[in-house]
């Protein structure tokens, strides 16, 4: 049952911001802050939902490839 919730979060395209911190595993204004920096935010009346495409294509760029960091 846990991993179908899981799964359904992930397939969400567009989340607030409580919602998309906790599926990132990450505090609400560090969230807040990639999701602006990646200008993945929609905003509808007070409402303002994050794209999580755009935000993981964003999240993407911070990829570390250098070996030398792994070891």
């Amino acid at each position: 049952m846990e991993d179908k919730k899981m799964n359904k979060e992930k397939a969400q395209k567009f989340v607030r911001y409580s919602e998309g911190a906790k599926m990132y595993s990450m505090g609400m204004t560090k969230f807040q802050e990639l999701a602006k920096d990646a200008k993945a935010c929609y905003k509808i009346g007070q409402l303002v939902l994050v794209n999580t495409e755009i935000l993981d294509r964003y999240l993407e760029t911070f990829r570390i490839v250098e070996d030398g960091f792994y070891k």
